[in-house]
């Protein structure tokens, strides 16, 4: 390489790389080479890239690439979240699904629209089974390693997608979150993490996911990288069953933009007064407060109520169970094949299996419920415009925390409802939520903070993001395992 090193090109976010290549100072394939390099010398220690794709990427990277923002940019996606690309493997974290070599014979729209816009995929990454714990550690392929600490989980479902952006091995890596599943690795592993509002993108060829509460996006090092990937992604296809109110400009060019002065909330503890929030979760949100007060917001003690409730999780169970079940169904369909024993893990069974005993009325009973739940939160952003409060309100969990035992396999899922209890609301009400760098630990682990605003307000979030990031920039912050 004649131009900037592997190590170099490591603590480049994708749109400074991407420069690079529209400059003429490096060509696609310096950059795919530098990645594949990265990834080569890393993983081992992450376990995060379970399908390489270095030939495949080296002869993409030599060719005619599409013209688009992010064109030669090396790019890792998700073994699941509607990641599906014509004779690649996809596992979605299933036996079931390995042992039969699964293999789309087309590409999802969503990576399409990451091909048009010039990203190299070069490999996928790994999830827990179906993306339904807040970790990433699945029977399949084994633990995600957290790159600040590889003792601890990187955060779930797009935890291996996160572990390897934290250490460099790419700039930016496809994600996607159901009740968390974008935010929470985020913050565990030290990244910019957004959840779109619902109906932002197409699921084509699915229809939804999970009654519309999974969203996709990527995590990344820089706000304008978040935005520049959410104009890739964004937009509907026809026969889409709702879409989200079209930006009034690019997401990229609110990056800078003058937020004005915001109006803001916020709150750090559970509301039913149960786990409490650790510490370092509840000092990252003052400090961010501190931040917006600078900045000229006006801070208020405030936050919409029924924010948790007891009656929210049970109807969240039942469709979880019902949303489960179906997916089980729909991976039969896909290889054509029945599931036997084994093929998937013992968690995901009971959950399945409590979807079983969940009728069609109870089913719509919950999701009605959950959109009644919707109105009453969403009213808060009537005369507020952002809520500050943590992504999570733990630090990153240690690996094993999540597993299951012969007796109880749904052990793993209780606590995996502590994790998600300030996330998974905002899937259910289908607002946009981000979460940022803003904090470490003295012992340097980051903490992500969350920020949400109202229905289809990306470009406040974004707006706003790019202040705390100009305030408090985390650029240079890498973590121990890192490629550079």
């Amino acid at each position: 390489m004649t131009g900037p090193t592997p190590a170099e090109l490591a603590r480049l976010d994708a749109t400074a790389q991407a420069d690079l290549v529209r400059t003429g100072q490096v060509n696609p394939t310096e950059l795919v080479d530098a990645a594949i390099a990265c990834i080569e010398a890393v993983d081992p220690q992450l376990n995060a890239v379970i399908h390489p794709q270095f030939d495949e990427a080296r002869a993409l990277a030599a060719g005619d690439l599409p013209d688009g923002p992010f064109r030669g940019v090396p790019f890792l996606v998700k073994d699941l979240d509607n990641s599906y690309e014509a004779g690649r493997p996809y596992h979605g974290g299933t036996r079931f699904l390995q042992k039969h070599d699964y293999r789309p014979a087309a590409d999802s729209e969503l990576i399409r629209r990451y091909k048009a816009a010039g990203l190299v995929i070069t490999g996928r990454t790994n999830c827990p089974e179906l993306g339904l714990q807040p970790t990433t550690e699945p029977l399949t392929r084994g633990a995600t390693h957290n790159p600040w600490d590889p003792t601890r989980s990187p955060g779930g479902s797009s935890g291996g997608s996160a572990a390897a952006v934290a250490a460099g091995l790419v700039p930016m890596a496809h994600a996607g979150d159901g009740g968390g599943s974008i935010r929470i690795p985020a913050s565990a592993c030290g990244l910019v993490g957004l959840k779109p509002s619902k109906g932002r993108h197409t699921n084509a060829p699915e229809n939804e996911a999970w009654a519309g509460l999974v969203a996709r996006n990527v995590v990344s090092h820089s706000v304008r990288d978040t935005a520049a990937a959410l104009d890739v992604i964004s937009g509907p296809m026809s026969g889409d069953p709702y879409q989200a109110p079209p930006p009034a400009g690019p997401f990229r060019a609110e990056v800078g933009a003058d937020a004005g002065a915001l109006r803001v909330g916020w709150i750090v503890d559970d509301p039913t007064g149960g786990l409490p929030t650790e510490p370092a979760c509840a000092e990252a949100v003052q400090a961010t407060l501190a931040l917006l007060e600078a900045a000229g917001h006006r801070v208020e003690d405030s936050a919409p109520e029924g924010l948790q409730s007891d009656q929210l999780i049970g109807h969240f169970t039942t469709c979880f169970g019902a949303w489960t079940l179906q997916e089980l169904g729909q991976l039969e369909a896909l290889v054509g094949q029945p599931m036997v024993d084994g093929d998937v893990e013992p968690g995901t069974a009971a959950i399945a299996e409590l979807g079983r005993t969940v009728t069609a009325v109870e089913y719509l009973d919950a999701l009605d419920a959950l959109h009644t739940w919707t109105r009453g939160l969403t009213s808060w952003w009537e005369t507020h415009d952002v809520l500050v409060l943590p992504t999570m309100p733990v630090l990153p969990t240690l690996l094993g925390a999540f597993a299951g035992t012969p007796d109880n396999p749904l052990e793993g899922l209780a606590l995996s409802t502590t994790v998600v209890l300030f996330t998974a609301p905002f899937n259910i009400s289908g607002q946009p939520a981000i979460s940022l760098p803003l904090h470490w630990t003295e012992d340097g682990l980051p903490v992500g903070v969350q920020l949400v605003a109202a229905y289809g307000r990306e470009d406040l979030l974004l707006r706003v993001a790019a202040q705390l990031e100009a305030a408090a920039p985390w650029a240079d912050r890498t973590p121990p395992i890192f490629a550079g």
